[in-house]
Parts: C-alpha cells; sequence; structure tokens
C-alpha cells in the first residue's frame, strides 16, 4: 500500500519548532495481512481462497470480452503462501484454479462441455504490493486447460496453453478480490472444433485465510 504522509512537528528549544512531511515510520507490515491494511501477516503455509460471486461467470471468451464461449458458473482460486515478506515487496505462493458446472455458446458445432480440467498445479505466484498478481508456468508444466466438449459428430479434447505461459490479475483491497481479466489462452491440441485462441476472465472475492480472515495486500 501506499503510506500516507504525516506531519511531524520537532521542537528546538523553548522558542522554536519545525513542521517536517515525511514518510510514516515502518509499522513491520507485510505484503499480505488479515483483517485490515497493515494488519496480522498472513502466516507462511496458510491457505488463502476465494470463489466467485454467486450469479457471476469464471468465463473463456472466444474474443477479448466476448459474449461466446465457455461460461462456468463455479470457480475457486486457493493458494498457499511459501513467503510473505515485509511490505513494499511481493509474497509468493502455490496457485490452484478450478472451474465446473460450464456450459458453451455461439462455438459452431459444440454443444456442450463434458469436463474441464486445469493441468501441472499449483502454479508459481507473486502478488505485488502494488496489486499485480503474476500466475507463471514452466515449460515442462505449462499453465494449461484440457477442455472435453460435446460436439456433434461426437466428444473432442482440446488442451489450451496460458500465452507467454503466464496470465495475470489485479488485487484490489476494497473488496478483498483477484480479478483476471481476458488472459489469453491458445490451442495447443485439438481439432478444428477447438477455438484457436480463448480468454479468461474471472472476478474471485472475498479473499480469506483458512480462518475466514479477510485478506489485504500492502
Amino acid at each position: 500500500m501506499h503510506k500516507n504522509l504525516l506531519a511531524v512537528a520537532i521542537a528546538t528549544g523553548a522558542a522554536a519548532s519545525l513542521l517536517l512531511t515525511a514518510p510514516a515510520l515502518a509499522d513491520d507490515a507485510t505484503v499480505l495481512t488479515t483483517d485490515t491494511l497493515a494488519g496480522p501477516a498472513v502466516a507462511v503455509g496458510d491457505t488463502i481462497s476465494a470463489g466467485i460471486p454467486s450469479g457471476s461467470q469464471a468465463v473463456f471468451a472466444t474474443a477479448p470480452g466476448g459474449a461466446n464461449g465457455m461460461k462456468c458458473a463455479a470457480s475457486s482460486f486457493s493458494a498457499v503462501v511459501n513467503d510473505n515478506p515485509a511490505a513494499p515487496g511481493a509474497a509468493a505462493l502455490g496457485s490452484t484454479l478450478g472451474v465446473s458446472s460450464c456450459t458453451i455458446t455461439g462455438v459452431p458445432g459444440v454443444t456442450g462441455v463434458n469436463s474441464v480440467t486445469i493441468n501441472n498445479q499449483p502454479y508459481a505466484t507473486t502478488v505485488a504490493s502494488d496489486g499485480t498478481v503474476t500466475v507463471t508456468g514452466t515449460d515442462a508444466a505449462p499453465i494449461s486447460a484440457t477442455l472435453n466438449l460435446k460436439t456433434l459428430l461426437g466428444s473432442v479434447t482440446c488442451v489450451f496453453v496460458a500465452n507467454g505461459n503466464a496470465i495475470a490479475a489485479v488485487a484490489d483491497n476494497t473488496d478483498n478480490s483477484i480479478t483476471f481479466t481476458d488472459q489469453q489462452f491458445n490451442k495447443s491440441t485439438g481439432p478444428a472444433a477447438c477455438v484457436a485462441n480463448g480468454y479468461f476472465s474471472a472476478k474471485y472475492t472475498p479473499v480469506v485465510t483458512s480462518a475466514s480472515a479477510p485478506v489485504f495486500v500492502n
């Protein structure tokens, strides 16, 4: 978080004083805290998690901001905290995404979704003090999703890999949320019924600890 500026009055003798403006003294806040900004540190080893709000969807659209593609009524984000240093800095986590209750519209020849599997989890994840959340894979274990879809000719399997092997989100302390917007995935394998690209969007809130305490980013 950006620290508030404090006005500090320093007396220099009985007849004179000087008013200084300076950053607040370090409060030892870690990047991830619970309950309030600059509150207690989220413990290393704890799991933070969130789902999508009731009535919203996790979307794998065929175009950025598009209405067509796969939409999932249930989705979750969870992450084990591996390092939570003093702010400003970046916390290190191992994150897991899940989606279920998915339907698909606007894709020619595709009539439904049999299953969706997110592969190679957990993923290395950082949460920076500026709210940037970065999820990365490796060459051996990329960020990827396997979709088994119903088509007019039977079931097909499509595998999509994150563009650049990374996806990014924004953490917001206003509602303790993490939001992914139009994160591009590219088709790795699959027949013509599998679209060439997919764009993942989802908002997870509120992010809480295993004790259900809200998580803030400092």
